[in-house]
């Protein structure tokens, strides 16, 4: 991966702080310094702080020099839950959503997960790279460096390996645009070779789960009533586990069947969804610091209620926000519309929602060491606003007014024009 030397002057800092969640009331605490410079060396920060207060000498003709005329840079955006590899698409299916038709019934009627899994089955590698590549270019645009992306389109050994192995082949190329982090869920639905027995699938994954560990951080599972209950979620949670997988869950989005008491008893990274969550679940999940990861965007598309922000931020948990972009349920990657539905429908500050993109969500990935904040020692992954005054995130309804996104230290990204406010 390529490495870029810049420095950014006058600029508006905001961002978190730390090496870990920020949880319940800290997660409305940034950090703010206005006439600052950043500096990144090889990839890194090396100074972010006042301009004033920067003492550190540097031959500027290595350095990309950018004037941001006070513009605020914050934390390059994690989008920390994606199904962003797959075949085909599900337009049919929305159009029976409006109609009235649920998921679950779309799922009945041979729609759904499936439908996608056919359709992956048939694609080519080499297809799947073009398409994947065109939605990390866009997500770009809207100032995301990391994301995590799943499998779990294929659901049988050869193309969930097919998934993966794409997902490794873009996160290796020198000209990446963001870090990809790869989840294996094979446990994402029941394939129609199994005949709706769950328990013979999950007995099928735990015997191949080795073999995709190399390909994997995280193993997840769709932890839901009448797909994998708890005891099936538990067995495979378990072996992954083990394995060495980080764990994850789908949990409690469909009903409240305790997939978030099952995070917390298994410590796993996140848990996901929580639409159902119960009282209990919340509680568990602050005591074992699970992230609640939110996906508001999800619920929008589903007229389904959102997430209660209020009560696990309340409760002191730690929330991350994510969109999970996938060909059914949510066939959106819109980080602008995410934070204004977290912000107007979900009662979240713009504090908490830039806390819940940036360090929270690298937090959901095992990455809060590395990204997520502006600090030094931490990665050079930031964007620049178009203007100066980070309030205009969710006022900006569903609009993007991410002028720049640096990766890595390198513009991987940059529009033209600014904003005056």
């Amino acid at each position: 991966m390529t490495q870029g030397n810049l420095i950014l002057e006058d600029v508006k800092i905001v961002t978190p702080l730390g090496d870990k969640a920020a949880k319940g009331v800290q997660m409305k605490d940034l950090h703010i310094v206005e006439d600052a410079s950043i500096i990144i060396k090889d990839g890194i920060i090396t100074y972010a702080g006042k301009a004033s207060d920067c003492d550190i000498s540097v031959n500027k003709g290595e350095y990309v020099n950018l004037k941001c005329k006070g513009n605020v840079v914050l934390p390059g955006f994690i989008d920390s839950h994606t199904h962003l590899v797959f075949g085909g698409f599900r337009i049919d299916e929305f159009e029976w959503r409006l109609k009235g038709d649920s998921y679950m019934s779309i799922m009945e009627r041979g729609g759904g997960i499936q439908s996608t899994v056919d359709a992956t089955r048939e694609i080519s590698k080499d297809d799947l790279i073009v398409k994947t590549r065109w939605f990390l270019d866009k997500i770009s645009e809207m100032g995301v460096t990391t994301v995590e992306v799943k499998s779990g389109y294929g659901l049988d050994l050869e193309t969930e390996m097919k998934i993966l192995d794409v997902i490794s082949e873009l996160n290796a190329s020198p000209h990446k645009k963001q870090e990809i982090v790869s989840t294996y869920m094979g446990a994402h639905a029941i394939p129609k070779e199994f005949n709706g027995n769950a328990e013979a699938y999950i007995d099928f994954i735990i015997d191949n789960l080795s073999q995709f560990k190399d390909k994997a951080k995280f193993c997840d599972i769709f932890c839901e009533k009448n797909v994998f209950e708890l005891q099936d979620s538990r067995r495979l949670l378990e072996e992954a586990k083990r394995l060495g997988y980080g764990i994850k869950l789908h949990a409690d989005e469909i009903v409240s069947l305790g997939g978030a008491e099952l995070a917390a008893d298994l410590d796993a990274t996140s848990a996901d969804h929580l639409l159902h969550i119960s009282e209990e679940g919340i509680k568990r999940m602050s005591e074992k610091g699970v992230v609640a990861t939110l996906l508001p965007l999800t619920a929008f598309a589903l007229k389904e209620p959102y997430a209660p922000a209020r009560k696990f931020i309340d409760t002191g948990c730690a929330v991350a926000l994510a969109t999970d972009l996938n060909p059914g349920s949510c066939f959106s990657g819109s980080i602008p519309l995410t934070i204004a539905l977290a912000c107007i429908y979900m009662n979240m500050t713009i504090e908490e929602v830039i806390t819940a993109l940036t360090l929270n969500g690298a937090a959901a990935l095992g990455l809060a060491h590395k990204v997520g904040t502006i600090e030094k020692g931490k990665r050079g992954d930031l964007l620049i606003l178009g203007c100066d005054n980070y309030k205009v995130l969710p006022y900006f309804v569903g609009m993007n007014c991410v002028k720049s996104t640096i990766f890595h230290g390198r513009l991987v990204y940059d529009s033209v024009g600014m904003l005056k406010l």
